[in-house]
């Protein structure tokens, strides 16, 4: 990669996530809009918004991802069981553990060709960064750890992830709830992706997550899944990517 490219690139991704935000973004940043707080209300678990970051910015980031990132992911595949079928001994006792199909790169290991690819673009400077801990913070309603989880998804056609609930009852610091904070950025190519959640029992909710890009946050646990990724006619490699932090309470 040339000199120019390398520098473009470092351009492209703030080493601030607050430069990524829009107007709107910064109001809560600032603790200003409407929306702060929000995942603090009894009735609130799950909030997406295509208006709180600046679009051309994040379109540059996709690009870099796109370009820089792609070819260092580790791809994820966990298909439904053939037991769930085979062994079961009594009608109706379906029992689904989690599925999902998508390439990602997880922060356990820095030798890792992905978190190396993601350090040199300066993605994780990005969301490591103080001021995404502080949005996340807005949206909480509450002070939230240090030290927060780091995941990046891309899913292509037909990805998706299917229901499962996020409860970590193993994990002392988890098992009471967290945050989740995810920012997606879809390629033009991609013609829809949903995400499905439950209210009062039943999976009775549902909102588009691919196309402007969004800010999607939860207050986890509870349940919910990812429709696979559709691509338009002509987009066979269309995506959408998304940068997740885990945030446990302080």
């Amino acid at each position: 990669m040339s000199r120019r490219a390398r520098t473009a690139i470092a351009a492209a991704i703030p080493a601030e996530f607050e430069d990524l935000l829009s107007a709107a973004g910064r109001r809560v940043l600032a603790g200003s809009h409407p929306l702060c707080g929000a995942l603090a209300q009894p009735r609130t678990r799950f909030l997406a918004r295509t208006d709180l970051l600046d679009r051309a910015r994040a379109e540059r980031v996709r690009r870099v991802l796109q370009q820089a990132l792609a070819d260092s992911m580790e791809r994820m595949a966990r298909p439904i069981p053939p037991e769930t079928i085979s062994e079961m001994r009594h009608d109706y006792a379906e029992l689904l553990p989690k599925t999902s199909r998508a390439s990602t790169v997880y922060f356990e290991s820095r030798r890792e060709p992905g978190v190396k690819a993601a350090e040199r673009i300066g993605l994780v400077r990005m969301m490591r960064s103080a001021s995404f801990r502080a949005f996340a913070e807005a949206l909480a309603g509450r002070r939230l750890a240090a030290g927060w989880g780091l995941q990046v998804l891309r899913y292509g056609a037909g990805d998706y992830a299917g229901p499962h609930n996020d409860h970590h009852p193993e994990n002392r610091d988890a098992r009471g709830g967290y945050i989740d904070l995810h920012v997606g950025l879809s390629d033009p190519g991609v013609a829809h992706q949903w995400l499905v959640y439950s209210r009062a029992g039943h999976f009775s909710e549902i909102v588009p997550v691919a196309g402007p890009p969004t800010v999607t946050a939860y207050r986890l646990p509870f349940w919910h899944y990812t429709t696979p990724l559709a691509v338009r006619r002509g987009h066979p490699d269309a995506a959408r990517w998304v940068l997740l932090g885990t945030f446990l309470y302080r």
